[in-house]
């Protein structure tokens, strides 16, 4: 029945536009400015045509096909015929409030919001208010002929040339400078406030806004200048030209959509391809769907939560955050939520036929998805012991400096006290106990200092990474040359930082035989690297429950890297951990 309809219309459109072009001739119009105004009107009527065969279900196809036949239909009122002229006055200025109604109906075919509404409906009744009032007072052959009619109004109740000069010159006025402009400024405004994708659907309207500017212009020289400027048909033929390339550029962006389903087709084989992994996965729906900021999520039952494609628990975004969401389901159950940009929401078809070819491969980029978040879940509770494991370190050695060293500390003071106050009359054998004895407790405070300072070095805590490091080679019985990045970095991070060098210079001093050592750290790219050199005699290596295997996985568990490059040469221990820890 569309197509049918269809025909029978453009046939109407080939006649109407044969008609315009004869009466614009007939009226001393030059050929050729009465060609290009047919040129116009097929171009929307073309447009209109193919939109609605290709989108039935899209008020713009229709739209721009009555704009055309309204454009070619007003060519009419410059005929002899008393009745066309009336009939085609009338409603000739119709097809600039059709235009204007397309412009802000697309893409979608809807005028989305109050004041767009309301400027449509002013549109309208500006241009058949002004005429039929112009043609109640039109009585007179020769009443602006130029601008109104060769004949006279069969509507006239009164015949008054002067209050028909107003009415057309209020007409331009209020359509072309005020209505007109109000147009402009919403296309503007809501290229401005669309998305960036959004935004590239939306670029015809720049195109309607210069179009729409040209007609003001050239319809406000012709109603208010009285000798036309040079410049005169250089305007009519821009305004032409715009308003030919409008409803082209219109359809263009309607039919993106389908044009765009041939990508999916694309994502098909690129999946097919491909391992179906969450980020190929996503990557491969956001270029189909044009989208660079679409989001996949992927629903895990197990947990009844939503992950990303790295595995991390997600929401969906609420209903006012500006984002869209399409469940994926099979058999009944949630597979995975696409979220994109709202600006497909005009493009259902396409977002559903993308959304078909991806859940071919949902499957497996659940399943990998799955595992990721598991990895995540690992990783973080190997971060969050090794954070539990530096909080005990550093409560114990809190615990040994204020209590047992303290203690044991008064002790010796007590016993040297004693000692004093026994002076020459101590027994010798008593004399020598109690100095034996401070002489022990010394010692033994000594080694709970070292024990304390392999535990957590307070210098670390209070002082930062490179103080730590120069107080742990400043005890080391091998050279070691230091050149530590001075600043402060996460506790974390300098913690795991300072263990790495005490375990690999502990290497260096008990297997290593080495004659010097180096210790260097910086900070690159967000990475804190270290790195330990020794010229020994190699064999260093992680596992088999050494204690560089425990430094490796305390690195690792927080999301570093860490590497042992040891032969006959020396040996290099490095890390690169990441500070963001």
């Amino acid at each position: 029945m569309i197509r049918l309809l269809a025909v029978v219309l453009g046939g109407v459109a080939v006649v109407l536009g044969v008609a315009a072009y004869r009466v614009q001739v007939n009226n001393l119009t030059p050929h050729s400015w009465a060609a290009a105004q047919v040129v116009v009107g097929w171009a929307f009527v073309t447009a209109g045509l193919v939109a609605w065969l290709r989108r039935p279900a899209n008020h713009l196809g229709p739209l721009m096909l009555a704009a055309g036949v309204a454009y070619l239909a007003r060519q009419l009122r410059y005929g002899e015929d008393a009745l066309l002229f009336t009939v085609f006055f009338l409603l000739g200025d119709l097809c600039y409030a059709l235009v204007a109604h397309s412009i802000l109906a697309y893409p979608s075919g809807r005028v989305e919001g109050r004041w767009p509404r309301r400027l449509v409906v002013a549109g309208y009744a500006t241009v058949i208010g002004f005429p039929l009032a112009i043609l109640l007072l039109h009585g007179s052959q020769l009443s602006l002929t130029s601008l109104v009619g060769p004949q006279r109004s069969l509507l006239f109740v009164a015949d008054d040339a002067h209050a028909v000069t107003v009415l057309q010159k209020a007409q331009t006025a209020i359509f072309y400078g005020v209505l007109t402009s109000l147009f402009i400024a919403l296309i503007v405004l809501r290229l401005v406030r669309a998305t960036p994708r959004a935004r590239r659907m939306l670029a015809p309207l720049l195109l309607a806004a210069v179009a729409l500017a040209l007609r003001a212009a050239f319809e406000c020289f012709r109603t208010f200048v009285d000798h036309q400027p040079l410049a005169y048909p250089y305007l009519f033929w821009w305004q032409v030209a715009a308003f030919i390339a409008l409803p082209l550029a219109l359809l263009a962006g309607m039919l993106r959509a389908r044009l765009a389903r041939v990508g999916v087709g694309e994502l098909v084989v690129a999946l097919d391809r491909a391992p179906a992994t969450p980020q190929t996965l996503q990557d491969a729906l956001a270029r189909t769907l044009a989208d660079p900021s679409l989001e996949l999520y992927f629903w895990l039952p197990e947990s009844g939560d939503f992950v990303d494609a790295a595995g991390a628990v997600a929401s969906l975004p609420s209903d006012d955050a500006g984002r869209a969401v399409t469940m994926l389901e099979q058999d009944g159950e949630p597979v995975a939520a696409i979220v994109y940009d709202p600006s497909l929401l005009e493009e259902p078809e396409l977002v559903e036929s993308a959304g078909a070819a991806a859940r071919l491969a949902l499957e497996n980029a659940r399943l990998h998805a799955q595992t990721r978040a598991q990895l995540r879940q690992v990783r973080e509770s190997r971060h969050r012991i090794a954070s539990a494991a530096d909080d005990e370190r550093r409560r114990i050695e809190r615990n040994l400096h204020d209590g047992a060293q303290n203690r044991l500390l008064a002790l010796a003071l007590e016993l040297s006290a004693a000692q004093r106050r026994l002076g020459d009359e101590a027994d010798p054998e008593v004399d020598r106990l109690l100095a034996a004895s401070v002489e022990e407790l010394q010692s033994t405070v000594e080694e709970l200092r070292t024990l304390a300072r392999g535990l957590y070095p307070t210098v670390l805590t209070e002082y930062g990474l490179a103080a730590a490091l120069e107080a742990l080679t400043h005890r080391s019985p091998v050279p070691v040359q230091l050149d530590v990045y001075s600043e402060r970095l996460p506790a974390q991070v300098e913690a795991t930082a300072y263990f790495v060098a005490s375990e690999a210079l502990s290497n260096i001093i008990k297997h290593a035989n080495a004659t010097r050592g180096s210790i260097a750290a910086s900070h690159e790219g967000g990475w804190l690297v270290i790195e330990i050199v020794d010229d020994g005699r190699g064999g260093a290596r992680a596992g088999g429950g050494s204690g560089l295997q425990g430094i490796a996985d305390r690195v690792e568990a927080l999301g570093g890297r860490f590497g042992i490059d040891s032969g006959p040469d020396g040996t290099r221990i490095g890390a690169e951990i990441p500070c963001a820890s």
